[in-house]
């Protein structure tokens, strides 16, 4: 298991910073490694982001030196999100089988969480997100069917778009996390506009579905001092809660957005229109 840890920024240092920094501190590249589980644990709301790629073998989510603890969800809730093949995922004493864009929470205490591709030849990618938790939740699986769906955006305005709120607080009790999907539709490029920020909370985005050779350009900073990030398939970046959160693609393109914070209402947000962004 290969394990990072990112320290949090304040917005007057990250005016600061040239491409090279800002990528270092927020971009999360390689997620999905062969037979390996990839996790960055962020100083932003502690906001562990990660990725699994169980391929020959089985994968084990185990604890690590910082977490200070046996289980790596003693303390903690977590929620993943295959953007891969089909997935096994042991947890405690059930087993959940996880098709693509399918999601699960694991709530605090579940013990012995293992990962497992049931085709070698197109293995699972199971991307997660873990927050702290301080309350046990029951464990679910829940399907893009199981969630709550909004349609936003137009064609004209290049940002017609499907959200997909999967593991959010109107579907299913968490103590803090919130995940889910939006999927870009064709002719559309734009997500999360008009941009926001919400202090009580941070948030991370994983890229996916982008087609080879194109790219996404990821908008993040102070509304009044906005830095830009370029991205490839299958990448993530963190968004501390001062930060806006929008992209643009070459093409279009899905995204797999997570929360952690005081607040779990979706939509707390304070909106930035575009003419006012510089």
């Amino acid at each position: 298991m290969k394990t990072e840890l990112r320290h949090a920024a304040h917005p007057d240092d990250v005016r600061k910073y040239g491409t090279d920094q800002l990528r270092k501190a927020f971009l999360v590249q390689d997620l999905f490694i062969t037979d390996d589980i990839k996790l960055v644990y962020s100083m932003f709301d502690r906001l562990i982001v990660g990725g699994a790629m169980p391929v020959t073998k089985e994968l084990r989510l185990e604890a690590f030196d910082e977490l200070k603890a046996k289980g790596f969800l003693d303390r903690r809730e977590i929620g993943i999100i295959n953007a891969g093949g089909k997935a096994e995922i042991s947890a405690g004493d059930t087993i959940y089988l996880l098709g693509y864009k399918e999601a699960l929470y694991l709530g605090k205490g579940t013990s012995n969480v293992v990962f497992r591709s049931l085709d070698v030849s197109k293995p699972a990618k199971l991307y997660f997100n873990s927050a702290p938790a301080h309350h046990e939740f029951p464990s679910r699986k829940i399907t893009v069917a199981d969630g709550e769906t909004v349609i936003l955006g137009s064609l004209e305005a290049s940002n017609h778009r499907a959200v997909n709120k999967l593991l959010v607080n109107s579907v299913l009790p968490t103590c803090q996390l919130q995940m889910g999907m939006t999927e870009l539709k064709p002719g559309s490029v734009w997500n999360t506009m008009p941009v926001h920020t919400h202090n009580r909370r941070m948030e991370a985005y994983f890229y996916f579905e982008v087609p080879e050779k194109q790219g996404i350009c990821h908008f993040m900073g102070e509304p009044d001092e906005t830095r830009h990030i370029w991205m490839k398939n299958e990448e993530a970046v963190l968004s501390p809660s001062w930060s806006i959160h929008s992209a643009a693609g070459t093409s279009n393109y899905t995204f797999i957005w997570g929360m952690a914070g005081e607040n779990l209402d979706y939509s707390d947000m304070d909106v930035r229109t575009p003419d006012t962004l510089k």
